[in-house]
């Protein structure tokens, strides 16, 4: 089947030492013959696949730019069609000039995600390991990139490949034992697919319980700075940030709004909200930021909660911690180089007995305490560790919500075992649980949803 010949700029369009112009189809090799002139008059079209050309491109009689050309023939490229990759000059108008050119002498302009797009529809990568090309380019730390590498080797469609090929088997069974009761028996069939069905539905709620880990690998974990005015909180975002970013003062009420900003913990990406501090107020601008405080901790993954430890408690202490959810939440006793008003044994009185937080002393002004907290937010979300090199995390939440729905199809199975249904209940749901995790590699999916995940991507992948 011939396709069109696409063509985007594959690199950030911004001044850079070099620019790439990536164009692929059917003739994709022609097209830049047009427009590229070796020294020796040699053409493209003449040369070996995975060579790469030194030359100039023209648009007529006119010389646009110096280039080094790499081609690439079917289906040895990342789209498996002949696929030619132009390095030039990386000024903006330099990659746009070629670039309408190239469409001039007929190309078209590629979609957001086409080159990849066709990657996943020539067969050369499944739907997970496009979408670990995107978590790739938009990781935001270490943790992020190896899961997506992880990921792109194809961990996770070999995983979800092998249950298919385990569920496809008792399909398979099921029917031929249908087919023909005299030559294949049924007897311990029960028991087999019973003991298998418990198999897979402890794989599959594995793989689910890691998405979790896997959205705040890939996102980043939402936190949220909450207090008092003064308490130090923009104190502690500038040291987590090492750099002044919050205004500090001695001032009550500096933060009259939400401050959102991202730093990167060994590995772990913090989204901090600097939040106003909460108190009663008559201000209309400080109220404000008081009740847009108050909503965030709702959406919140982690929550900081400072107090000034040279200060007793008092009634807006209380009032914060009414609204905290303390699974997700570390007292952080600032000020500890003062005279102490308030211990951690206090602290902890201030919570109910089963919903004790995690609570720890620093000083944000003299910079003492952040190693224990960059521990501790470890041990809360990473278990002690930030090592992944062995773990496959579920990468999204269309992954996540195709092995919800291939769970609910096994656990199906195993009810209708139970109840000691006919074998053909059985098929059913073993069908739905196959066909529901083919969608999530893409070997059963729609037009629809493939068009929906590539538009997602960045021009010129």
């Amino acid at each position: 089947m011939k396709t069109d010949t696409i063509a985007a700029i594959a690199t950030a369009l911004s001044p850079s030492g070099i620019g790439i112009i990536r164009i692929s189809g059917d003739e994709a090799i022609e097209v830049a013959d047009k427009i590229y002139r070796s020294r020796n008059g040699r053409k493209l079209s003449e040369s070996d696949t995975h060579t790469i050309h030194y030359g100039h491109i023209y648009d007529g009689e006119e010389m646009i730019d110096e280039v080094m050309v790499l081609v690439m023939r079917a289906p040895h490229s990342f789209t498996r069609e002949n696929t030619v990759e132009i390095d030039c000059h990386g000024g903006v108008y330099v990659m746009n000039r070629i670039l309408q050119t190239v469409i001039h002498y007929g190309a078209r302009m590629a979609e957001p995600g086409e080159f990849t797009k066709r990657a996943f529809l020539n067969g050369r990568i499944d739907l997970t390991k496009a979408e670990a090309i995107m978590d790739l380019i938009q990781s935001k730390n270490e943790l992020a990139r190896k899961n997506s590498m992880t990921h792109l080797k194809g961990d996770m469609y070999k995983r979800i490949k092998a249950l298919r090929e385990e569920i496809l088997y008792e399909i398979a069974f099921i029917e031929s034992a249908l087919d023909d009761p005299e030559h294949i028996s049924l007897e311990g069939f029960h028991e087999r697919l019973e003991e298998k069905s418990d198999r897979i539905i402890n794989d599959l709620k594995h793989l689910i319980s890691t998405a979790e880990n896997g959205r705040i690998i890939r996102e980043g974990i939402n936190t949220v700075i909450v207090g008092k005015p003064n308490v130090g909180k923009s104190s502690f975002l500038n040291l987590l940030l090492g750099e002044e970013r919050a205004i500090v003062t001695d001032i009550a009420g500096t933060t009259r709004d939400t401050l959102e900003e991202s730093v990167s913990l060994d590995g772990l990406t913090l989204n901090l909200i600097d939040t106003a501090g909460i108190h009663e107020t008559q201000d209309i601008v400080e109220r404000i930021g008081v009740e847009k405080a108050k909503k965030s901790l709702t959406d919140a993954d982690f929550i900081i909660y400072m107090i000034d430890s040279s200060i007793p408690l008092d009634e807006s202490d209380y009032a914060i911690i009414a609204l905290l959810d303390s699974a997700k939440t570390v007292v952080l006793l600032n000020k500890s180089d003062l005279e102490q008003k308030v211990t951690k044994e206090m602290a902890q009185q201030a919570f109910t007995e089963e919903n004790i937080p995690d609570i720890l002393a620093i000083s944000a002004g003299n910079k003492e305490g952040l190693d224990d907290f960059i521990k501790l937010v470890k041990e809360k979300f990473m278990d002690g560790t930030i090592t992944f090199d062995e773990e496959l995390m579920v990468a999204n939440m269309r992954q996540k919500n195709a092995l919800v729905q291939a769970l609910a199809n096994m656990e199906m199975v195993k009810k209708s075992l139970e109840d000691d249904m006919p074998e053909d209940f059985y098929s059913i749901d073993l069908m739905s649980a196959y066909a529901t995790l083919g969608e999530m590699i893409g070997e059963e999916v729609g037009e629809d949803l493939v068009n929906e995940i590539f538009s997602k991507f960045c021009m010129g992948k």
